[in-house]
């Protein structure tokens, strides 16, 4: 089992990076092009929701399975603890949390793996895909900001 832990500072209200964080398209988007889903539902994540989609690594192997339980998912707190699997790995587990800070906000992500022998390699794969979700978002929230209130 490996762990993995990043944090990122956004120019942004903790409410607005949070509500982001637990789109299920924004994640689509902030995965896309190294991971690909299908399946993925609409809207928020939600505790005690299941997901079941298939994953391709960069749109071109093929879609393998992979699910994710939301064990829990506090708005009052912002943070959310989910358990994935799939896609060769046994054990995905995830805890993010949002937190206020002077100038903006900022993400904790931690995130434990286990895929037997190859869990250095997924560890590193893993830590590459967090830190590009990074300014994946700052994109979104600068766009919906230039966007305006609909």
């Amino acid at each position: 089992m490996r762990k993995i832990r990043l944090s990122h500072d956004y120019n942004a209200d903790a409410a607005r990076l949070w509500a982001l964080v637990t789109d299920l398209d924004a994640m689509a988007e902030v995965n896309r092009p190294r991971i690909v889903m299908q399946g993925l539902p609409s809207g928020r994540i939600r505790a005690g929701q299941r997901i079941e989609v298939t994953v391709s690594l960069f749109g071109r192997l093929p879609p393998q399975p992979y699910a994710m339980e939301v064990l829990e998912c506090d708005d009052r707190a912002r943070r959310f603890h989910s358990l994935e699997s799939g896609a060769g790995v046994r054990h995905w587990e995830h805890w993010l949390q949002v937190w206020p800070t002077t100038g903006g906000c900022r993400v904790h992500e931690t995130i434990a793996i286990d895929a037997g022998a190859l869990t250095p390699l997924f560890a590193l794969w893993a830590r590459h895909l967090y830190k590009s979700r990074h300014p994946a978002r700052q994109r979104l929230l600068r766009d919906s900001r230039q966007e305006g209130p609909t």
